[in-house]
This record gives C-alpha cells, sequence and structure tokens, in this order.
C-alpha cells in the first residue's frame, strides 16, 4: 500500500477494511458466556440482587453465566497476582464474551469494592488480554434519587479495558424499595429497563464475539509488535 501524502505513516501496517473478516464463517455457536461482576461485601447487597436479576434474564435468553463473589479478593497489589481470588477473577474474564457490571454508587462514583476487581485486572498479560473485544452492560443502583454517576464511571472503564460498551444501561435509584423480602425484584419500569440492557447485551455479543480479534486489531500494535497485515 503507498501513501505518499503520509510522511509520518508506515504503510507495511497500515491495513485497508477487509469485508470477508466483518462477515466470519463459519461462526461459533456455544452459548454466550456472559460474566457478571457486582461491589459491595453486604450481606444484603443490592447490587448483587440485580445482577442476579440479571442472570436469570441472560439465562432465559440462552447464556452461559458466571458471577464473580468479590468477598475475600485483596486490595489491588497488596499480594502477589497468583493469590486463589485473582487468578479465579483472572480466568473468569478470559473465559467470557460478554460482562455484566453493576455498582452501587457511593460518594457519587463507583464503589472501592468494584474498582478493586477492575483493578486486578491487567489490560495485558503477555500476548492474552483478559477484557479487550469482550461486550459490557453497565448497571447501577443507589439508595437515593435516580443517577447515572456509577454507570458513566464503569463506561469510562469499558473504554479503558478495550471493551464493547452497549448503549443501554440500568439505573436503579432507592434500590431498598425495589426489592421484595424474598430478594426478589419487584415488577416496574425500572425492571423492565433492566430486561432490556440484558437483551441488547446478548444482541450484541452474538454479533460481535467472532469479530472482535478483527475489530480490535491496531495499526499502532501491528507496528510495535512488527506485525504487518499479512504476516498474520
Amino acid at each position: 500500500m503507498t501513501a505518499p501524502d503520509l510522511p509520518a505513516l508506515h504503510p507495511e501496517y497500515l491495513e485497508r477494511v477487509d469485508l470477508a473478516r466483518l462477515e466470519p464463517h463459519p461462526r461459533v455457536d456455544h452459548p454466550p458466556r456472559i460474566l457478571l461482576l457486582y461491589g459491595s461485601l453486604r450481606p444484603r447487597s443490592f447490587s448483587r440482587l440485580l445482577v442476579l436479576e440479571a442472570e436469570r434474564i441472560l439465562k432465559a435468553l440462552g447464556a452461559e453465566t458466571r458471577i464473580f463473589d468479590p468477598t475475600g479478593l485483596p486490595v489491588a497489589d497488596s499480594v502477589p497476582a497468583t493469590h486463589p481470588k485473582v487468578q479465579e477473577l483472572r480466568a473468569l474474564s478470559l473465559w467470557s464474551e460478554g460482562q455484566v457490571w453493576c455498582s452501587p454508587e457511593r460518594h457519587g462514583n463507583i464503589t472501592a469494592v468494584f474498582k478493586n476487581q477492575i483493578d486486578w485486572l491487567p489490560l495485558s498479560e503477555g500476548s492474552i488480554r483478559p477484557t479487550q473485544g469482550r461486550t459490557l452492560a453497565v448497571m447501577q443502583v443507589s439508595g437515593g434519587s435516580q443517577s447515572f454517576n456509577s454507570v458513566n464511571a464503569l463506561r469510562v472503564l469499558g473504554r479503558w479495558m478495550r471493551m464493547f460498551t452497549i448503549p443501554n444501561q440500568s439505573s436503579v435509584p432507592m434500590a431498598y424499595t425495589q426489592f421484595g423480602d424474598d430478594d426478589r425484584m419487584k415488577p416496574s419500569p425500572l425492571y423492565d429497563r433492566m430486561v432490556d440492557v440484558m437483551e441488547e447485551l446478548m444482541k450484541f455479543t452474538w454479533l460481535l464475539r467472532d469479530r472482535a480479534d478483527y475489530l480490535v486489531d491496531r495499526y499502532s500494535e501491528r507496528r510495535q509488535d512488527h506485525r504487518p497485515p499479512e504476516a498474520r
């Protein structure tokens, strides 16, 4: 490929869009693998209860799901990455093709419990990227009125972790009023919105998971690795 008017470009690492790779064949057909994370250690955690409701919907839609329990996960960098809880979290992230993140809002932002989980996930580990190319749905719960601070913060994190964050999101205000004594979410427009989010996550995961490696393949990384397109 020639680029006479682009003196800063290394054309040997530039690749035109390959339409064939945007229509992969054959497609994988196993159930989408969805990891769900929540951000509270309380015995009755509303972020956990919302994640459990989301998991029920995902299973009804045909997903295979896992929920990570953050109890016992050390503060990031306080122990070696060989710690069993760290290894469990990283293995689940690698297993996943999509993720659901749900944090309570505390002091106008996500909780330390939630952020600690993301801080244990490296952007890259050798040639492996535990989150890159995975789909992501974001949700939050709060004790007060409607807010979007946590879901906005989660979107920033999702972009940083190189994930495809879906457009829809769920924010549940006054969460203590939205769950019954049986810990199930009550019927409401807030419940319906959560269902909308899980439907959308499933559609995007089916759409993107076979294309993810190609969609996140970058000129800058090919150049850094001395890996021209034809060498892949």
